[in-house]
């Protein structure tokens, strides 16, 4: 798995992400893009909400629910770090939200 910058400003983060034997079926590209905003509370505070989706059909199938995980679970781990983190996956039938705390 790669991914690659799309856009940035002072709140968030787009990510484009290329997983090898699935592409965004329209596009030919991306399987998908990982979106990471920055809820900024005063100086010290931060929570991060994570969007990840997924437009490979293939990905939505039941069988692949454990690839979507390891793959929305490593793009947490590179993309945000170990801050608290709010995720969201978007993955047709593999869809979830999970929490991260630190």
């Amino acid at each position: 798995m790669t991914y690659t910058k799309n856009f940035r400003s002072a709140t968030a983060e787009e990510w484009y992400v290329f997983i090898p034997g699935f592409t965004d079926p329209g596009t030919g590209g991306a399987a998908g893009k990982a979106i990471v905003h920055y809820n900024l509370y005063g100086n010290r505070d931060m929570f991060i909400n994570t969007t990840v989706i997924l437009d490979d059909p293939a990905l939505f199938e039941p069988e692949h629910f454990q690839l979507v995980y390891s793959i929305a679970d490593e793009l947490v781990n590179r993309l945000v770090g170990y801050a608290d983190t709010l995720l969201s996956v978007h993955a047709g039938a593999n869809s979830y939200n999970a929490e991260y705390k630190r």
